[in-house]
C-alpha cells in the first residue's frame, strides 16, 4: 500500500502535513539526515532517533556497490540491515550522473558507471533501479534521472529532459503496484521555467505518488535557485508530497517551505559539522576560530543535544582543532539535532500562522551571522 498524504494547516503556501508510510508517519516540512551508505556519519540509529528524525535518506548508487542488493535483501532488507526501523528514502543514482560525469557513460537506455571503489562496470536502467529499490524494502523510492551540470544551455537542458521524462515513464510501467513502498517522479529542466513546466505537466500525467524537484544547487546561483523553486513547487499536485532534492541551507529551506515543499534532503549538517562549522539559533558558528578558545558557553544555550547538554563551546574548540574524532561526532549529532529542531519550528509556525514572523527572524539572525 502506497503512502499516505494529508494536509493538516495552511499558511500562505506553506503546508503542514503527515506522510504515513509502512515503517510510520513523517510530519512535514521534514528533514531527512542523509546516511548515504547506509548510516549518517557520526551518528548510530539510536542518536538519530533521539534527535527527532522521522525519515532517513539512503543512496542506491553507493549501496549496489558496497556491500550490494543482493546482501542487504539477503540480510532481510535495508530496514534490517541498517536497524533504522522508520521510513526510509533512496535516491536513485540520478545525482551521480552530475557529481561522476567522468565515471559514466550515458545512452538512451540507462548509464552505465564506472565504479570509483575497483573500476567495475555497474549498469543502472529505469527498470533495475525502481527493482533494485524494491528489493532493498525501501519507503520511497526515487525514479532514475538525468540531473544535469550547470552551466547547460536551453536546448541541451530540453535533450536531458526528454531523456529523464522518458526514464520516467518506463519506472511508472515497471514499479508494482503492489510493492508498500512508494514512486517519485522527479522535475528537471535547469534554470529555465518553460522546462520546468514541461516536466511538471508531463510528470503529472503519470500520478506518481510524489513529486521532486531536482537538479538545483549544481552551480547556479542562489537568484536562480530559488526561482526554480518558485516555478515549480505550487504547480505540483496539492494532494501528495513535495521534495526539494539536495537543499540546503537554513535560508533555503526557509523559502522553500513558503514555496509549499514538504521534504528536504542535505549533506550539510554531518558535513560542516566535520569541519567545525555549526548551525545555532544565532546563526553560524565557527568553532575552530581563537574566540572560543576560553568559551565556557554551550554552542547553543537553546539546545538539547548531547553537545550542547554537559560540553563547552571552548571544549569543541580544543578537540576540533586537535583532530580528535569525538569533536566531529559531538558536533555532527548538534548540527543534525538543530536542523530537526529548525523543522519543528517551522511546523509550528505553519500550525499557528506565524511562519512569517518566524521567517523574518531567522533570516535576521543568519544575515548577521
Amino acid at each position: 500500500m502506497a503512502l499516505n498524504f494529508e494536509i493538516l494547516a495552511t499558511c500562505g503556501q506553506a503546508r503542514r502535513g503527515r506522510v504515513t508510510t509502512a515503517h510510520g508517519p513523517i510530519e512535514t516540512p521534514a528533514f531527512m539526515p542523509v546516511g548515504t551508505k547506509g548510516a549518517v556519519k557520526g551518528m548510530t540509529t539510536q542518536e538519530l532517533e533521539a534527535a527527532g528524525a522521522s525519515v532517513m535518506l539512503a543512496n542506491l548508487y553507493h549501496l549496489s556497490l558496497r556491500p550490494g542488493i543482493e546482501a542487504i535483501e539477503t540480510l532481510g532488507g535495508i530496514h534490517r540491515f541498517t536497524g533504522w526501523r522508520r521510513p526510509i528514502l533512496t535516491d536513485s543514482g540520478g545525482f551521480q550522473v552530475f557529481s561522476l560525469a567522468k565515471l559514466r557513460r550515458m545512452d538512451a537506455d540507462g548509464v552505465t558507471f564506472r565504479s570509483h571503489l575497483d573500476g567495475s562496470l555497474v549498469r543502472f536502467t529505469p527498470e533495475n533501479v525502481v527493482e533494485a529499490q524494491c528489493r532493498l524494502g525501501v519507503d520511497i523510492a526515487m525514479v532514475l534521472d538525468e540531473c544535469s551540470s550547470w552551466p547547460i544551455s536551453q536546448e541541451d537542458a530540453a535533450t536531458s529532459l526528454d531523456l529523464t521524462l522518458r526514464w520516467a515513464e518506463r519506472a511508472r510501467t515497471a514499479w508494482p503496484e503492489d510493492h508498500p513502498g512508494s514512486l517519485f517522479g522527479i522535475v528537471q529542466g535547469s534554470v529555465y521555467r518553460d522546462l520546468r513546466l514541461r516536466a511538471v505537466e508531463s510528470l503529472r500525467r503519470l500520478d506518481f505518488h510524489g513529486y521532486a524537484v531536482g537538479g538545483v544547487s549544481v552551480g547556479e546561483g542562489t537568484e536562480d535557485r530559488r526561482a526554480v523553486v518558485e516555478w515549480t513547487a505550487p504547480e505540483l499536485p496539492a494532494n501528495k508530497p513535495r521534495y526539494l532534492m539536495g537543499l540546503g541551507t537554513p535560508l533555503d529551506i526557509l523559502h522553500a517551505v513558503g514555496c509549499g515543499v514538504d521534504l528536504f534532503d542535505c549533506v550539510m549538517p554531518a558535513r560542516n559539522a566535520r569541519h567545525g562549522v555549526l548551525f545555532t539559533r544565532q546563526g553560524i558558528l565557527r568553532i575552530k576560530n581563537a574566540r572560543f578558545k576560553t568559551d565556557e558557553r554551550p554552542v547553543d544555550e537553546a539546545c538539547s543535544c548531547p553537545l550542547c547538554a554537559r560540553q563547552s563551546r571552548a571544549l569543541l574548540h580544543h578537540l576540533m582543532r586537535a583532530g580528535e574524532l569525538t569533536g566531529a561526532v559531538l558536533a555532527t549529532l548538534h548540527n543534525v539535532r538543530y536542523y530537526l529542531d529548525f523543522m519543528a519550528d517551522l511546523r509550528e509556525g505553519v500550525e499557528l500562522g506565524t511562519l512569517s514572523e518566524l521567517a523574518q527572524e531567522i533570516t535576521d539572525r543568519y544575515t548577521a551571522s
